[in-house]
């Protein structure tokens, strides 16, 4: 028998990922036995409160006390929204998983749980996702974590981690696989509606120009990229032009942005494609040449290395009209 602790933090909680993963893997275990086997889970909802309200009120939480639970196999951590009050409110929490995955529990954390998990000092020099959106303040943060949102699953060392929103129900699917077996796992998919072999958030991201960094003269470049992606962009110019060197340019554009001039070009570009892809008629090639490719190839490995999916498979996901025609 595995015993499941699905923490109930301190503040603001996602109910749906609370909710979810107790539904889900409780609806497994019942699975399980229905088909002839025992009992191999028991499931609870623990903190550190007598109750938490949640959604101005509408619900209420009255998990068991997570003090007089000594050990446990597994420890889910649902999403929970930052806040500056996240890590002093939840002190006592952060020590409690902890010293369980010292003592053998495995953990998992769900969308932006996993700041949770990273104030634990469990992450460092491990890999982890959390949701696409707060990539970069994650990256700030944790440094010495090996974040890797493009992935919807992450697995390091008995930590399992996931990407954002609802795609915690993979997650969850996965620790059902994983305890359980394929067959359970495939049961509550189809019970559920839950894609099974989704395996990335890339075709979700929205790419975001950082520009709240500081440095005026970066600020200055992605300026001119934005305004200017139809053309071809030398940045040996655009750094003389900022009068700077190449070198101090990548070095200072890298720090302000989290990618490389080149990456940043890429991503702005793919993220116009994107746009023109999901709400007009246009071709692969209208929309190729107006975000500055000449090379179907090069656009076609540029865009899938960054949505996970081509032009066309995304015209076809995204496009309205597409659908209705």
């Amino acid at each position: 028998m595995k015993h499941v602790t699905i923490v109930v933090p301190y503040g603001e909680v996602n109910l749906s990922s609370l909710y979810g993963s107790l539904e889900i893997l409780d609806s497994a275990n019942k699975y399980w036995q229905r088909i002839g086997n025992k009992s191999k889970m028991e499931i609870c909802l623990a903190g550190f409160m007598e109750e938490l309200k949640l959604d101005i009120g509408y619900f209420t939480i009255r998990p068991v006390n997570i003090a007089d639970i000594e050990n446990t196999d597994l420890v889910v951590i649902p999403s929970v929204p930052f806040s500056d009050n996240l890590f002093k409110e939840n002190d006592a929490l952060i020590n409690w998983i902890r010293d369980q995955y010292i003592n053998g529990a495995e953990v998992a954390t769900m969308c932006t749980g996993a700041f949770l998990l990273a104030a634990t000092g469990l992450l460092e020099g491990k890999t982890c996702s959390t949701h696409w959106d707060v990539a970069a303040n994650f990256k700030r943060m944790f440094p010495n974590v090996d974040l890797q949102p493009n992935k919807l699953i992450t697995v390091d060392r008995g930590i399992y981690t996931n990407g954002g929103a609802y795609s915690f129900l993979n997650l969850i699917l996965f620790l059902v696989e994983k305890y359980f077996d394929r067959d359970t796992a495939i049961f509550c998919s189809k019970i559920f509606e839950i894609d099974i072999e989704r395996n990335t958030q890339s075709p979700f991201f929205i790419f975001k120009t950082q520009k709240n960094h500081g440095d005026e003269l970066i600020g200055e470049a992605q300026n001119y990229i934005e305004e200017n992606l139809s053309e071809k962009i030398s940045f040996e110019e655009l750094a003389s032009k900022l009068a700077t060197s190449r070198r101090n340019f990548d070095r200072r554009f890298i720090k302000a942005t989290g990618n490389t001039p080149v990456e940043y070009l890429q991503r702005v570009k793919v993220e116009v494609a994107k746009k023109a892809l999901e709400k007009g008629r246009k071709s692969i090639f209208e929309v190729m040449y107006e975000v500055g490719y000449s090379d179907d190839k090069a656009f076609r490995e540029v865009f899938k290395k960054i949505t996970g999916l081509s032009p066309l498979d995304y015209r076809a996901k995204y496009n309205k009209e597409a659908v209705i025609a």
